[in-house]
């Protein structure tokens, strides 16, 4: 069973030092995930700042990053956090980062990585 999954943010977090991190991993999420999200006094403030939490949880390395933490993810571009929530939901509800496409041409449907309408 798979329970980590690759990812390339379309822009990348830039980190203090100009740095770019782009690639991550970004595990399954558990239910004490979830549940440890309705205790923390910043989610019940923010829900917005609840999916910073949950996604500071089951990202396991973005760049040379190990330690990602919901104070870092403020730092995203909106680009890139859109991307986040699409692929957390993708592979927490489907298993899969890759989404089922047809060709324009010759009609034939494919499996492709999720990307998102605007990346570069």
């Amino acid at each position: 069973m798979v329970t980590e999954f690759d990812f390339i943010l379309p822009r990348g977090l830039v980190d203090a030092q100009g740095i770019v991190h782009r690639e991550g991993v970004m595990r399954l999420a558990t239910a004490r995930d979830e549940i440890l999200i309705v205790k923390d006094s910043r989610a019940r403030e923010s829900e917005a700042y609840g999916e910073l939490i949950l996604l500071s949880r089951v990202i396991t390395r973005l760049g040379e990053i190990t330690e990602v933490v919901p104070d870092l993810l403020e730092n995203l571009f909106t680009l890139d956090l859109s991307y986040l929530r699409e692929f957390y939901n993708r592979i927490n509800q489907q298993g899969t980062a890759k989404i089922a496409v047809d060709c324009p041409v010759c009609n034939n449907q494919f499996l492709a990585e999720l990307a998102l309408s605007g990346e570069l």
